[in-house]
């Protein structure tokens, strides 16, 4: 049995798209340095080593879209892009966990 098929993507620009990936790349790296969650300290220590270029990365696609004169955030628009891209588990990674029952 397939998967069901996940929602298109928005209409994005180019610009807007790199934000969102860009932005993805650099919550991931956060979720991994958490240290309410479980892990390693190389692991995060890699993800922090990882973090200025990811930053950078996004600086430069947000700088991007600035110059073309996409001068709004249509956060509609990209919430939907991010839900697609599994988003909010992704977000969810940087956030504090749950109290657990002790």
């Amino acid at each position: 049995m397939l998967p069901p098929e996940l929602p298109p993507l928005p209409a994005l620009t180019r610009a807007e798209a790199e934000v969102v990936d860009r932005y993805l790349d650099v919550v991931d790296l956060l979720g991994r340095i958490n240290p309410g969650r479980d892990g390693d300290t190389y692991r995060g220590l890699r993800a922090a080593q990882a973090l200025f270029g990811k930053a950078a990365a996004l600086r430069d696609a947000l700088t991007l879209m600035h110059h073309r004169g996409e001068t709004e955030v249509h956060a509609a628009t990209l919430a939907r892009a991010l839900r697609v891209l599994d988003g909010e588990r992704r977000t969810a990674r940087v956030g504090l966990p749950p109290p657990s029952e002790s």
